[in-house]
This record gives structure tokens, C-alpha cells and sequence, in this order.
């Protein structure tokens, strides 16, 4: 059972660094086009808070697409990333591109985060099809 909260542990922190690179880092002067979205602190760099609870929930969106593989069976990398693709097409994108219609967001800021999902999502699908087919193939 070590094995398992090894690759999700894994699999989570990639996805946490994906979450850095694509909505952090890309597109980074994207986010001053409209100031006023912002919470009040986060412009400032006081959003401790926020980072730490996206980090959670993305630890729990690792999860989740992990758990949905073992569910559909996935004991192949690519069994894993077609389940990670399908959570992400199910979810993000919609909501994001949605919300994108109703909320003042720079569009690059729509594709950064779009792309960032499906970045975590893939990883945790593909690290459930390497782990239940090849590592731990008895769970």
C-alpha cells in the first residue's frame, strides 16, 4: 500500500508544480489586465491562504483521477491518460471557459489554466496506469 501514496504523493507534486508553471508563471502579466477581479492582498503577494488550499484541492483532484482509473480498470499508462483527459473534459474547461463569459479574464489566462488541469489531470491518470499495471497490479 506504500507504493500507492508514493505515486499519488508523486503524482500530486507534479501536479502542484504544473499548477506553478501554467498559472503562475505563463502568461504572468496577463493577470494585471484587469485589477479589479483580484481579492484584496492577493495583487500584493499576501495569498499564503489561497496557495495553500489550491495545493490541497489539487492534492484531492490527484486523488480523485486516480481513483477514477482504478474504478474503470486502467492498468496501462495509456488506459490512465484517456480517464485523466476525460475528468479534465468533463470539468475544467467548461467551467473556466464559462466563467471566462461572464467574468472580465484575460483570455490567455483561460488557456493557462485550462492547460494547467489538463497537465495535472494527465500526470495523475498516467501515474494510476503505471502504478495498478505495472507496479501494484494486484489492487
Amino acid at each position: 500500500m506504500g507504493i500507492v501514496f508514493l505515486v499519488f504523493a508523486v503524482a500530486g507534486t507534479l501536479g502542484s508544480l504544473t499548477d506553478w508553471l501554467f498559472m503562475g508563471v505563463l502568461f504572468h502579466n496577463a493577470y494585471d489586465t484587469y485589477p479589479e477581479v483580484w481579492r484584496e492582498g492577493v495583487r500584493g503577494g499576501n495569498n499564503r491562504k489561497a496557495i495553500l488550499w489550491s495545493a490541497a484541492l489539487g492534492y484531492v483532484m490527484t486523488a480523485s483521477v486516480m481513483m477514477l482509473a482504478w474504478l474503470a480498470g486502467a492498468h496501462r499508462i495509456r488506459d490512465g491518460l484517456i480517464i485523466g483527459a476525460l475528468a479534465w473534459l468533463a470539468g475544467p474547461p467548461t467551467v473556466i471557459i464559462v466563467a471566462n463569459m461572464f467574468v472580465k479574464m484575460d483570455r490567455r489566462i483561460t488557456f493557462a489554466h485550462c492547460a494547467g488541469y489538463a497537465a495535472r489531470m494527465l500526470i495523475a491518470g498516467a501515474a494510476a496506469g503505471l502504478l495498478f499495471g505495472r507496479l501494484a497490479p494486484e489492487l
